[in-house]
């Protein structure tokens, strides 16, 4: 039986209406949701003694139901289709009789001006606003301007619509520029996703005198899962917020039906500030049998630790959920601006929205778990934030690590899931959450960081790999003794610290481009200078170009350890321009000919690594690799001259010599910290 219409354009002939109406006979037709659905929403527009039009009714339960409820009984109802308002009146005749059914065009009403107080819509709007040509709009233009002259001030358009982009566009703009207030409403499912994925919303468009020359809007939406509306700034706002609780629906209904072949990631935002309050990622383990107890668990990940391997990477999450032995697992990621009640009131706030992404095959009434480390959220305590023209906005923040340690670090949050530095505490300081075990006599200066750091102890991976990588350095048989080390990159100053309080007798020069990175350095990290230590607010490549053409072989070794603020290419570390080959000619020049380049690389793009490893060999003979185990990073050793070669047994045996001669009595030495495991897995390039 066909129903549907051949082109879009019939959906506004009356003979369609009439052939479609015939065809189906007595069974109601619902657009968009049933009377339970809407009902919560129509009950704040609605009044008792309100006089009602129902525009385009067609043989919808709609207003029957809302006559039989007691919502409003003095409801008129008009439709095109002079054959379902012949149903109509036939159904409803001895049953409603304050209620009436008239064979009427929406576009050229009969009715007064300002004769009513609600105006309701349900799918009518979305079926004549089938296209955007030019017809089409003067059609919706003239619906518009009539709905407007019969309502009265203070009356209320009610739309119920599915909300397509251009649909929702136009009634806002029109009514907008009217004058009139515009809020969106989602209509909260009934759990049914057969009819439609897409959600249902209600415009409610309210009707105020338009003010001469007035250019405010006011413009509105209200989710399901609340009563108070949020404002917006723009048409475009409001549609894309409700774009993007389109695309959550979609997501949802996708992923109760199938699993996951790639993990989803969302952001779960704050209702006040509109800021990202969760980020939650869905990893689907195949390899898990399903049982009645293993479908589903929710892992809240500990403030603070998003960032770690585990919890921050795809292949950490995989593993996480295998290890879980759950068939599905949503981890949790809790966000730095926001304040959280506890692991209870995570899962207070969560559970109802979780359940959304539950798997296909969850029992009814499933109890779902609530996991994490230890049972706790974490403890997060922000001690700066900061912004510069050059690194963008950035925090300082103290964490509780895995077991008793805490942990400073520098984010900047234009790639929050990043750390840019890390330094041990070397004892916890009072946080958010924690007893104090006596009462301070003496308040810490503001002035001053509240904790001492741990200089012992490098956080970072490749850190270690890069001073590993000073083994290289010296004779056959001697061990470096005099350095002079040049460091591109500050950020909290932990690698340049390490190489001067470790190596005596180091000479170390640090290049930052960045006076706010040298600011946060020495406030928080514990950075200072001296004799043996100089930090030149530089751009990096202006710096060593100059190093080139005044001093060269002037130092025994350059690292480069520098982010790359442009998140469209797709390495972040160093910036395409410092390992271009004409740039590596003049690291080669200053760099002594028994002297070592240590390069940080973070590279995501295979032809863009590859084409940097080329650049490197053309201008450095002899290249040592060494992968940073469940990251991205890379530490290349590059040297002047062949000369420098080594096998790993004999890279190995300086290794132990060297760290041997750097633990000296006294001086706290990090005893996972192995300088011959660090050069075990090089491998020459």
């Amino acid at each position: 039986m066909e129903l549907l219409p051949r082109s879009p354009a019939e959906f506004g002939s009356a003979r369609y209406w009439d052939r479609f109406f015939r065809q189906r006979g007595q069974r109601p037709f619902e657009w968009y949701g049933a009377f339970s659905e809407l009902c919560p929403v129509l009950h704040k527009y609605v009044r008792p003694r309100d006089k009602v039009l129902v525009v385009g009714c067609g043989n919808s339960e709609l207003s029957e139901q809302m006559y039989d409820v007691g919502m409003c009984e003095d409801i008129i109802n008009i439709d095109i289709s002079d054959a379902v308002i012949r149903q109509m009146r036939e159904r409803s005749a001895s049953t409603r009789p304050q209620m009436s059914y008239l064979q009427m065009d929406m576009l050229q009403m009969d009715f007064p001006d300002a004769h009513f107080q609600v105006v309701l819509d349900k799918g009518t709007l979305d079926a004549l606003l089938t296209d955007e040509e030019e017809a089409t709009l003067a059609k919706v233009d003239r619906m518009f301007a009539e709905i407007s002259r019969v309502l009265q001030v203070g009356g209320r358009y009610l739309c119920v619509s599915l909300a397509q982009a251009h649909v929702l566009k136009k009634a806002v703009e029109y009514f907008s520029q009217e004058g009139w207030v515009v809020r969106i409403h989602q209509v909260a499912s009934s759990g049914d996703k057969q009819q439609f994925v897409l959600p249902v919303f209600v415009y409610v468009m309210t009707k105020f005198r338009k003010i001469p020359g007035s250019a405010a809007q006011i413009l509105e939406i209200c989710p399901e899962e609340q009563d108070k509306p949020m404002r917006v700034q723009s048409v475009e706002q409001l549609v894309a917020a409700v774009k993007d609780r389109q695309h959550y629906a979609l997501l949802c209904s996708q992923i109760s039906k199938t699993p996951c072949r790639e993990q989803v990631s969302l952001d779960l935002c704050d209702k006040e500030s509109g800021k990202p309050r969760y980020t939650l990622h869905v990893v689907d383990s195949p390899s898990v049998k399903p049982s009645r107890d293993n479908h589903f668990a929710i892992f809240i990940i500990p403030q603070g630790r998003e960032t770690e391997w585990l919890f921050g990477t795809e292949e950490g999450r995989r593993q996480l959920a295998a290890s879980a032995g759950f068939g599905r697992l949503l981890t949790v990621a809790l966000h730095r601006e926001q304040h959280y009640e506890g692991m209870a009131g995570i899962q207070a706030e969560l559970s109802g929205k979780v359940m959304e992404l539950a798997p296909p095959g969850l029992p009814a009434r499933q109890q779902v778990p609530f996991l994490s480390v230890g049972g706790d959220i974490g403890v997060r305590a922000v001690r700066h934030c900061g912004s510069s023209p050059l690194s963008g906005e950035f925090v300082v923040e103290d964490v509780k690590g895995d077991g008793t340690c805490y942990f400073r670090r520098l984010i900047f949050l234009q790639n929050r899931n990043v750390v840019q530095s890390e330094a041990r505490l070397l004892a916890p300081t009072p946080l958010p959450g924690q007893k104090k075990r006596r009462k301070d006599k003496k308040k810490a200066s503001p002035t001053e960081p509240p904790g001492a750091i741990d200089k012992s102890y490098l956080c970072c991976e490749h850190h270690k790999a890069m001073v590993a990588g000073l083994c290289l350095l010296g004779g056959p048989d001697a061990l470096p003794g005099e350095l002079t080390v040049l460091v591109v990159g500050l950020g909290g100053g932990s690698l340049p610290l390490f190489v001067h309080d470790y190596f005596s007798q180091a000479h170390v020069a640090v290049v930052e481009i960045d006076p706010s990175m040298l600011e946060v350095a020495t406030r928080w990290f514990g950075f200072s200078q001296g004799d043996r230590m100089q930090v030149h607010v530089s751009d990096g490549l202006d710096y060593v170009a100059k190093l080139a053409a005044e001093a060269p072989a002037q130092y025994d070794a350059v690292m480069f350890d520098v982010d790359s603020k442009d998140l469209t290419v797709g390495m972040s570390c160093p910036p395409p321009a410092f390992v271009e080959k004409p740039f590596l000619q003049k690291v080669k020049t200053i760099l002594k000919p028994e002297g070592v380049f240590v390069l940080n690389l973070v590279c995501r793009d295979a032809r863009l690594k590859e084409s940097v490893l080329a650049a490197l060999r053309d201008v450095f003979p002899l290249l040592y690799a060494r992968r940073i185990q469940g990251e991205v990073n890379e530490i290349l050793l590059c040297q002047p001259g062949p000369a420098g070669r080594r096998d790993p047994a004999e890279l190995g045996a300086r290794a132990r010599a060297l760290e041997g001669a750097l633990r000296r009595p006294g001086r706290p030495w990090d005893s996972s910290y192995r300088l011959a495991d660090m050069l075990q897995a090089v491998h020459i390039l």
